[in-house]
């Protein structure tokens, strides 16, 4: 049976609320200021970030109808790209303005480009041409004039599944600017695993989580999915279980839009797009308490990580002595293997690095053989206006090459720094050294003096960075002109900048000149490209072996001779816990104790106040809790309902 709703506070009781958020935070954010400055910093600054209108931001799956929906919210059918691939790092911000109007804000750019409502489908999409010299965007901002939008900002985040984790990562630094969360599902199917992990991840700092069930028109068995994933909530993830639902259709609204009133209001009646708005409005009313309630879910998160630390500490108070056993062996060991070794682990460097650079490039040689081959076949059969066109054509293959390269490099290097790990660590110790590890990685790499891409070739251009790791130049430079994604093999992250390579603009204009309707200067001109192009990548794929070799030999050393300290440093402590007397150790233990004991009474107050706060959350839509219509019907045979 479904709980009932949460009354919907009245005026004395919503200030009465808003008394005990506001002291509870303070109080929490005290407590933190005590125990983790840095932390309280962090949080302090969140409490007194304002905004000129609440912000909704939009999460959910790829392919899920984020943007569909956001279309339908605003009245707007097409505006936010819909059906193409979304960009790997730009999300979509929606505000209100007199006129259609777009921005872009591109990575190492103060200032944003005005880009134009018809600039979207390139600036916002995977797919996009974007201007030569520019970089994809981070932000992009929408203006429209909708009614919706004078009360709130919509947020629309890239897809959170499978086809980029880099989605992710974006979505969840959105929803850290969150007043709500609005999480999309379909009526496809029920929730699945990646979903709810995404969303309790989310939702750390994020109080409110309403949910849109679209598509409703395409699945006539949405109640069954509606109810499948409440129950699934209420199961997995409590906190959720009374969520309000919204089951919303787009395409019925769109439908509507372009129908005669008479029909027009049944379809958005069916399409409950009105329902959803309504909501969101409501939400934006109580923007005051909202962000009040995410403050304190944001202390209670750094709260349950304090208790956590304090459980360590509480541990380490009466050591095993079997533990300091261990880590003495372990460090015999690592010392052995380092002095014993270490010639080895470089000769393993090498042939891994050497291997993977010579498959890599064997690779690409095939690749631009075939495109040869095949552009030679087609020549004789082009048209005129094919011929003509042949320069642009030839661009986006190269393109399409370069991001083949791009990923064929991101495997071949993750796999490498596996391998060279695997002689180094048994995997009992990876996690004691992957943070330190990568820390290095990022420092070797960027402080390595940057190399001449080669950008000045007549006929083909180059777009390649080097490697750009964690911090630093590249996290200023952001993605490539073919973007940026983050390796994590075994817990090594390798963030690699993508190759870029397409014709030169001396490329373009030695085609019009030479060729002019002639095939075979069409067919000189096509192999003279594809061998530079081939020259140009095979020096860049040499590079890039080069610097990651350079990298992983510095890391790794830096890493063991941490790892011997970190152990060294374990085992003092333990051989000073256990010199220290019995009373003394019983006597720690129980302030830690009592520090936890009074640390969880105050999570068990927050708790309380934001058990308080659902009663701010609007009202599910009503068709989200009508069972069913029954239909006349004989009874279902033996397999089941149909």
């Amino acid at each position: 049976m479904t709980a009932p709703a949460a009354a919907k506070p009245g005026a004395e009781a919503v200030q009465a609320l808003a008394r005990q958020l506001a002291a509870t935070s303070d109080g929490a954010l005290a407590y933190l200021r005590s125990v983790d400055p840095d932390a309280a910093a962090d949080l302090d600054e969140l409490s007194r970030r304002e905004r000129d209108k609440p912000a909704i931001v939009i999460v959910g799956e790829t392919k899920r109808g984020k943007s569909s929906l956001v279309n339908a919210l605003i009245g707007a059918p097409g505006l936010s790209p819909v059906d193409v691939a979304v960009s790997t790092s730009a999300y979509l911000e929606m505000t209100e303005a007199p006129t259609p109007q777009a921005r872009a804000w591109q990575p190492g750019q103060e200032h944003p480009v005005e880009i134009g409502i018809e600039g979207l489908i390139n600036w916002g999409t995977a797919g996009g041409v974007l201007p030569e010299g520019a970089r994809p965007p981070r932000r992009i901002q929408i203006g429209y004039p909708s009614p919706l939008l004078q009360h709130l900002t919509l947020v629309d985040t890239p897809g959170t599944g499978g086809l980029d984790p880099a989605h992710a990562e974006v979505a969840l630094a959105a929803a850290e600017q969150a007043t709500a969360l609005l999480f999309v599902v379909d009526a496809s199917s029920p929730l699945s695993q990646p979903e709810l992990d995404f969303l309790i991840q989310a939702s750390k700092r994020v109080n409110l989580v309403m949910f849109a069930l679209t598509k409703t028109d395409a699945y006539p068995g949405w109640r069954t999915i509606l109810a499948d994933d409440k129950a699934h909530l209420k199961t997995h993830a409590p906190r959720f279980g009374n969520a309000p639902w919204f089951p919303v259709s787009a395409r019925l609204a769109e439908t509507a839009a372009q129908m005669p009133p008479e029909v027009a209001a049944e379809l958005a009646k069916e399409a409950r797009i009105d329902e959803l708005a309504k909501a969101l409005r409501q939400v934006a009313g109580r923007r005051g308490l909202l962000d009040r309630a995410n403050l304190l879910r944001a202390l209670r998160s750094e709260m349950v990580r304090r208790d956590l630390a304090l459980g360590e500490q509480m541990t380490a108070t009466d050591p095993d002595p079997a533990d300091a056993a261990r880590a003495k062996e372990q460090r015999q060991q690592l010392a052995a293997k380092k002095r014993t070794d270490s010639r080895q682990w470089s000769l393993a460097l090498n042939t891994h690095v050497q291997r993977a650079r010579v498959e890599s490039t064997g690779g690409l040689r095939t690749a631009l053989s075939e495109l040869q081959e095949d552009y030679l076949g087609k020549l004789d059969k082009f048209k005129r206006n094919e011929l003509e066109a042949l320069p642009q054509s030839v661009d986006a293959a190269l393109h399409a090459v370069s991001l083949k390269l791009s990923a064929d490099l991101e495997r071949r290097f993750r796999q490498v720094g596996e391998e060279v790990l695997a002689h180094a660590f048994p995997p009992a110790e990876l996690q004691h050294v992957l943070g330190r590890l990568n820390a290095q990685l990022g420092h070797a790499l960027n402080t390595k003096p940057q190399r001449d891409a080669g950008t000045d070739n007549v006929m083909v251009a180059l777009s390649a960075g080097g490697i750009a790791m964690m911090a630093g130049r590249g996290a200023m430079a952001g993605a490539s002109a073919l973007g940026a994604t983050a390796i994590v093999g075994g817990g090594l992250l390798l963030p690699v900048v993508g190759v870029g390579i397409g014709l030169a603009a001396g490329a373009f204009i030695l085609y019009k000149r030479r060729v002019a309707g002639d095939r075979q200067q069409a067919k000189v001109w096509l192999r003279e490209v594809i061998g530079e192009s081939r020259a140009a990548l095979t020096d860049e794929v040499a590079h890039r072996f080069t610097d990651l070799q350079y990298a992983l030999t510095l890391a790794l050393d830096d890493a063991i001779e941490r790892r011997l300290k970190e152990l060294d440093e374990h085992i003092g402590k333990i051989d000073q816990a256990l010199a220290t007397d019995k009373a003394t150790r019983a006597k720690k233990k129980a302030a830690l104790t009592a520090e936890r004991d009074a640390l969880r009474a105050r999570v068990k107050q927050v708790d309380e106040v934001l058990v308080k706060t659902r009663g701010l959350a609007p009202a599910s839509a009503s068709a989200a809790v009508k069972p069913a219509a029954k239909p006349a019907a004989p009874a279902p045979t033996a397999g089941g309902a149909p």
